[in-house]
C-alpha cells in the first residue's frame, strides 16, 4: 500500500464527515510508542476497519497503518476500496509473513481485532474468563495478535544475534523479510497497543443510508440492514466516538526464557514455519499477553449513563421498580467514589449530575427510557417501570441484537468492568426507602462540603460573614408527608429564610434551604458564578426534598423566587410554588448603569488588556447587612437579567397552585413586575397578596408573622 491511499482516504472520510455528526474524542496518544506497533482494537461496527487506519496514521508520524479485516468484506467495490487502503484479508495465505515483513522494516503498523470478527452484542465475558459468543458458537479471543508480536521480536532478535555465528542464515531471513541492513530494524522494539473504541449512544434506526440501500440495492439481507440501521445512525445522529490508547505491552519480555534464547542464537536453519523447541512456551506467552491486552482493552472503556443505567436494570432482583427510584439509583452511580479504579467516564460526567433527579435537561434518563421502552425491554405502568425483556443474547438473535435489545449490548459492554460492577450491584440491590435516604443524605452532605470549600478558597477578612450564616440547612418535620424547599436572595444567604423555616418546621413541615453557588462567601466567588450554577443548587435541593417527603412545595425570595418559578416550571410532582418580593426586569437607572459596565469591563480586557483600570464591582447598601453583601459584581447582575429573560416564556406553563407576595413599597423589585409575573402565570389556581410594607426583606423583621402565616396557610390548604 502507498501513502497517497491515506491521502484518498482522508477525502473520503472528510466527505463522509460533511453528512456525519459523530464527534470523535482521542485519549491517551502519549502510550503511542515509536517502534513496531500493533494495535489490538475491538471491533463492534464496520467503521473500525474503514476509517480507524486514517486516524492512527495521523498519530504515529506518517506511518501507513494496515488492518486485519474480515473476509467476508473483500466483495465488489469494498475490496477494491480496503485493498487500495491497506486492509489484509484474514484469509490471505501471505498474511502472517506480511505482516512480520512490514513490522520488521518499519514499513506499517498494523491493526488487528482480536474477537476475530464484530461483537455485535458486546458479550465477550462468560463466567470470569474472555469468551466470544457469536453466531457461529462460543469461541476464546484469537491470539494472532500477540503470536505475530512475538514471531516479529523473535526474527528481529535472531538476525541482529546470528549475524557473526551463521551470517549464511541471517543473510536468507533478511532477504525473506527484505531487509536491507540489520541498524535501523534493531534499533527498534515490537509493541501491543490496546485500544477501545466506544460509542454513545447506540441507537439504531432508520436513516439515509439504511433507506437509499434499501431503496437501490436488490434482495438486500437482514444483516446488511441491521448493520446500515446501526452504523448509519451512529454516523448520522451525532454519536460520540471515544478512542482510548492503553499502556504499551513491550513483547520482549516474554523472549527471556532460556528455551527461547537458545532458539534465537541457534545457528541452524528454522524456517518461517518450523516448529521450534520454544513453540510450547510462546504459546503459552501469546496467551497471557492475549489475556493482558484484552484486560486492557475493554478495562479503557469510556462509561456512560446507558451503561449505568443498563447495568442497574440487569442487577436489581425485582421486575417493577418507580421512575423516580430508578432515576435516584442512576445519579447515585455517576457519584460513585471510583477514584484510582482506572475507569473512564464520558465526557458528560464532568458536569452535575442532579439534572437526572430533576427536569432531565439533557435527556440521558429519558433517551434510555425511550428506547428500552420502543425495544420491549422495559413496559410502562404508571408511574412504575416493568422489566419485560431479559438481558440473555441468544445466539439466533446475533446480528439483530443491536436493533432488538440494545439493552442488552450496552450492559454487555461494561460486564468486563469488575470493579464497577461491585459498586453498582449494592445500588441495584437496596429497598427503595434507603435509597431515598442515601439520596438525601449524599446531596446534603455534598453541599455542605461544597460550601466549606468555596469559603475556604474566596474567604475575605472583614468582609465574609461567619460561616453558619451561608450553610445550607434542613429542618426535620414530623413524618415524610410534606417538604418544603426555601431559596434565598441575590447577595444573601441561607440564613435569611430562617425565621421561615422555623416556622414552617414548628408546623410539622420538612424544610431545607439551599445555598445559591457565590453566597455566603464573599462577592469575589459571587463574581465568577452563572446562573446555571443557581439552576444546579436550586435542583439539588428539591431532589433533597423530595427524596424524604411524598408531596414538595418550592418557595423563595427575592431572586430566590423567579428561581423557584422556574424550578417549577421545568419539574412535575410539585404541589405549589410562592414568591415572595420575585423581581422581573432590571428597570432601575442606577442598575441599569451598572450593567453596562459590565460591557465596559470587556472592552478594557480586550482593547487594553488592563486588568488594574477594570470596576467590576459597585457598591451595595444592604437592608440586612449581617446576611447581605457590601459589593455588587457587575457580572451578577446580569446573571440576573438572564434568568429573567428565560423565566418570562417559562410562566405560562406553570399550572400548578402559586401564591405570589409582594411589599407595596418595596425599593428593590417593583411590585408593578411582580404583578405582571402573577398574569403571565399559567395556574388558574393562583393568588397575588400586596403587603403594606416599605422594604424589600419582609421574611424577617417587624410584621414578617405575618408573611409567615399567609405562606403557611397556603400550604396547608394544598395539603388538606
Amino acid at each position: 500500500m502507498n501513502r497517497f491511499a491515506y491521502l484518498t482516504t482522508g477525502l473520503a472520510i472528510k466527505t463522509l464527515s460533511s453528512l456525519s455528526r459523530a464527534n470523535i474524542h482521542v485519549h491517551g496518544t502519549e502510550n503511542i510508542p515509536r517502534g513496531s506497533i500493533i494495535f489490538t482494537v475491538n471491533h463492534f461496527t464496520r467503521i473500525e476497519t474503514m476509517i480507524l487506519p486514517s486516524y492512527i496514521y495521523k498519530l504515529t508520524g506518517g506511518v501507513p497503518v494496515w488492518s486485519l479485516a474480515d473476509a467476508a468484506l473483500f466483495k465488489g467495490g469494498l475490496k477494491t476500496y480496503l485493498d487500495y487502503v491497506g486492509a489484509i484479508s484474514t484469509r490471505d495465505p501471505d498474511r502472517d509473513c506480511l505482516i512480520l515483513k512490514t513490522l520488521l522494516k518499519g514499513d506499517a503498523a498494523w491493526i488487528i481485532f482480536p474477537e476475530g470478527r464484530m461483537v455485535k452484542n458486546k458479550k465477550i465475558v462468560h463466567r470470569g474468563r474472555y469468551m466470544i459468543l457469536s453466531e457461529t458458537g462460543k469461541h476464546r479471543p484469537h491470539t494472532g495478535a500477540a503470536s505475530l508480536a512475538l514471531r516479529t521480536e523473535f526474527y528481529r532478535r535472531r538476525m541482529g544475534k546470528i549475524g557473526a555465528t551463521s551470517p549464511e542464515e541471517a543473510r536468507r531471513l533478511m532477504s525473506l523479510f527484505e531487509i536491507d541492513a540489520l541498524a535501523p530494524m534493531m534499533e527498534r522494539r515490537t509493541y501491543i497497543v490496546p485500544v477501545n473504541i466506544t460509542y454513545y449512544p447506540l441507537r439504531a434506526h432508520e436513516n439515509l443510508l439504511s433507506r437509499l440501500a434499501v431503496t437501490f440495492v436488490e434482495d438486500l439481507d437482514e444483516r446488511a440492514v441491521e448493520e446500515l440501521m446501526t452504523e448509519g445512525s451512529m454516523l448520522l445522529s451525532g454519536v460520540d466516538v471515544d478512542i482510548r490508547f492503553g499502556a504499551p505491552i513491550d513483547v520482549g519480555i516474554y523472549l527471556d526464557h532460556p528455551t527461547v534464547q537458545r532458539d534465537i542464537e541457534t545457528p541452524g536453519y528454522i524456517s518461517f514455519d518450523n516448529p521450534i523447541p520454544s513453540a510450547k512456551i510462546l504459546r503459552k506467552s501469546a496467551a497471557k499477553i492475549m489475556e493482558r491486552y484484552m484486560r486492557s482493552i475493554y478495562r479503557m472503556t469510556t462509561v456512560n449513563h446507558d451503561h449505568l443505567a443498563a447495568s442497574i436494570i440487569r442487577h436489581m432482583p425485582f421486575r417493577r421498580i418507580r421512575i423516580d427510584d430508578l432515576k435516584r439509583r442512576l445519579f447515585l452511580a455517576t457519584q460513585l467514589n471510583l477514584k484510582g479504579l482506572e475507569i473512564f467516564f464520558h465526557h458528560s460526567f464532568e458536569t452535575d449530575q442532579v439534572h437526572l433527579l430533576t427536569d432531565d435537561r439533557y435527556g440521558k434518563f429519558g433517551d434510555f427510557i425511550t428506547i428500552a421502552v420502543a425495544k420491549g425491554v422495559l413496559a410502562r405502568q404508571g408511574p412504575y417501570l416493568v422489566k419485560k425483556k431479559p438481558f440473555s443474547t441468544p445466539i439466533f438473535n446475533f446480528h439483530q441484537i443491536r436493533v432488538d435489545n440494545p439493552i442488552a449490548v450496552m450492559a454487555n459492554e461494561v460486564e468486563p468492568l469488575e470493579r464497577l460492577q461491585r459498586k453498582i450491584r449494592p445500588i441495584a440491590f437496596l429497598p427503595e426507602f434507603w435509597i431515598r435516604r442515601r439520596t438525601a443524605a449524599y446531596l446534603i452532605r455534598q453541599a455542605e462540603s461544597l460550601y466549606e470549600q468555596e469559603y475556604e478558597t474566596f474567604f475575605v477578612d472583614g468582609e465574609s460573614r461567619p460561616k453558619e450564616v451561608g450553610m445550607p440547612y434542613l429542618v426535620r418535620g414530623k413524618g415524610s408527608g410534606i417538604g418544603v424547599l426555601l431559596i434565598h436572595g441575590y447577595m444573601s444567604a441561607p440564613i435569611e429564610m430562617a425565621e421561615l423555616a422555623g416556622y414552617l418546621g414548628s408546623k410539622g413541615i420538612t424544610v431545607y434551604v439551599a445555598r445559591l453557588r457565590g453566597h455566603g462567601t464573599s462577592p469575589d466567588d459571587l463574581a465568577t458564578r452563572t446562573y446555571s450554577d443557581w439552576l444546579n443548587a436550586v435542583d439539588a435541593g428539591f431532589a433533597v426534598v423530595r427524596s424524604l417527603c411524598k408531596r414538595v412545595v418550592v418557595g423563595g425570595f427575592s431572586t430566590g423566587a423567579a428561581l423557584a418559578l422556574d424550578l417549577v416550571s421545568r419539574n412535575e410532582g410539585v404541589q405549589g410554588v410562592f414568591a415572595v418580593c420575585p423581581p422581573r426586569r432590571l428597570h432601575d437607572p442606577y442598575l441599569m448603569k451598572n450593567m453596562a459596565l459590565d460591557f465596559w469591563n470587556l472592552l478594557v480586557k480586550r482593547v487594553r488588556g488592563n486588568a488594574d483600570r477594570e470596576k467590576e464591582f459597585i457598591e451595595n447598601l444592604p437592608e440586612n447587612p449581617l446576611t447581605n453583601y457590601s459589593r455588587n459584581p457587575v457580572s451578577g447582575i446580569r446573571e440576573i437579567e438572564r434568568l429573567m429573560e428565560r423565566l418570562d416564556q417559562k410562566l405560562p406553563g406553570i399550572d400548578i397552585p402559586a401564591l405570589l407576595i409582594h411589599s407595596h413599597r418595596d425599593p428593590i423589585a417593583f411590585p408593578g413586575e411582580s404583578k405582571r409575573i402573577f398574569d403571565l402565570i399559567g395556574s388558574e389556581n393562583k393568588t397575588y397578596i400586596l403587603f403594606n410594607f416599605d422594604r424589600h426583606v419582609i421574611l424577617a423583621g417587624d410584621g414578617a408573622h405575618r408573611v409567615h402565616r399567609v405562606i403557611g396557610d397556603f400550604i396547608a390548604d394544598l395539603t388538606a
